[in-house]
């Protein structure tokens, strides 16, 4: 995660919704496109996966079929990277700085 959220970061994503990541559900910072994003990704990531038609369909509404191929073959990387950084101990590099922490913006956007 901590690779990501440096390089969200730097694309442009604030802080708020960085952080406001593990509680996509609960947050109001989020999109209908970017809920049907992480419900897919979420479902990739549990074991076994649970990627319901139900959450594939929603998914569909917003995204192309190149963008679901996208989406899914992202996720399925992340899902590969986070196994095998665990499977050899590999921890968080501290990439990520917070704009706040260094002065720049945190505002939602």
């Amino acid at each position: 995660m901590d690779s990501n959220a440096a390089g969200s970061s730097d694309a442009g994503a604030c802080d708020a919704k960085i952080a406001a990541v593990a509680t996509w559900r609960e947050s109001d910072l989020f999109s209908d496109e970017e809920r049907a994003a992480f419900a897919v990704a979420e479902g990739m990531t549990v074991t076994p996966t649970n990627v319901t038609d139900e959450i594939f369909a929603e998914a569909q509404r917003h995204f192309s079929t190149p963008q679901m191929v996208e989406l899914v073959a992202t996720a399925a990387m992340e899902n590969y990277r986070a196994r095998f950084n665990t499977a050899f101990g590999i921890e968080s590099g501290g990439y990520y700085k917070p704009r706040g922490e260094s002065g720049g913006e945190t505002e939602v956007g």
